[in-house]
């Protein structure tokens, strides 16, 4: 079997997977999301990776690691690129379709919520007058969050009427959404499930250390957590709500004791989550992918 694998340069994860796919007799080439050139002739639709010079033809599984920053059209244009990838019988983890998803936080809380999970109090909205108004329905203390990101970066608390405008003017110059959500006061951590083909790997609980935001990324503690038999259940069907096969789902607690789904990542890490756990992400992911 041989792995493409759409990673940053001297990426940690890529490193991971190419180990645990050499050790199990597969091979694994990392690829680069701007260097794809897609071709349309009569044979069809062909995919290239130019940097590696590998043909897609060459490639049995395509694994998704990294969604680098770009253009509208270069965004739409990547995610076209890999559903026809899978529509050509190629594996793609996660689906495209899924990862579209779990990148646009609307788009995942609004799926999260259909499926009848709780999510925090959430308003999206693209200027500063709607912005103010929803700040104070959600109590005047919320959680403002880039639409598309990951590992906790451009996250902000707001609390103050003052501050709250001028940050969301600011956000509405530079054309963002805004998407608020009711701050959620809590015990200080938060759980994350991995769940892998509708299992859960395992689990970890990771506590902030100084900062709202728990991200390892961040300087959060992550220490090995077994998922109580409610918490398997919602981030099972939190990963499937968003329709992935590999899933990294956040829970919290408040302090009443309600649980709510806070995120569902396509594209988890698991650098901290093994090392708390000792679970070989990466032999679990070829394993299964050999199975396909």
């Amino acid at each position: 079997m041989h792995l493409g694998v759409l990673g940053n340069p001297g990426s940690w994860y890529f490193a991971d997977i190419e180990r645990a796919a050499r050790e199990r007799g597969h091979r694994s080439t990392r690829l680069d999301f701007d260097r794809l050139v897609a071709t349309i002739g009569p044979g069809g639709v062909r995919g290239f990776a130019a940097n590696a010079d590998v043909e897609f033809d060459d490639i049995d599984v395509v694994i998704v690691r990294t969604m680098p920053p770009g253009s509208l059209e270069q965004v739409v244009f990547r995610m076209d690129a890999l559903a026809q990838l899978e529509a050509a019988g190629k594996t793609v983890l996660n689906p495209p379709q899924a990862i579209e998803c779990a990148v646009d936080k609307y788009l995942t809380t609004a799926k999260l919520a259909a499926a009848g999970l709780d999510v925090p109090q959430t308003v999206v909205c693209e200027n500063a007058e709607s912005a103010i108004e929803a700040f104070q329905r959600l109590g005047s203390d919320v959680v403002v969050k880039p639409l598309f990101g990951a590992e906790g970066r451009g996250i902000l608390r707001v609390s103050d009427a003052d501050l709250a405008l001028r940050t969301f003017r600011t956000l509405e110059r530079i054309d963002a959404v805004l998407y608020l959500q009711r701050y959620v006061d809590h015990e200080g951590y938060d759980i994350r499930g991995v769940v892998l083909d509708g299992e859960l790997l395992g689990g970890i609980k990771r506590r902030a250390e100084g900062d709202f935001r728990t991200n390892v990324s961040r300087n959060g503690r992550a220490e090995s957590y077994t998922l109580s038999d409610s918490e398997h259940n919602v981030a099972i069907r939190a990963a499937q709500a968003i329709g992935t096969r590999f899933a990294g789902v956040d829970l919290l607690y408040d302090k009443s004791g309600q649980l709510y789904v806070l995120e569902v990542n396509a594209v988890p890490g698991w650098r901290a989550f093994g090392r708390a756990t000792g679970i070989d992400v990466a032999s679990e992911l070829v394993t299964k992918l050999e199975r396909d």
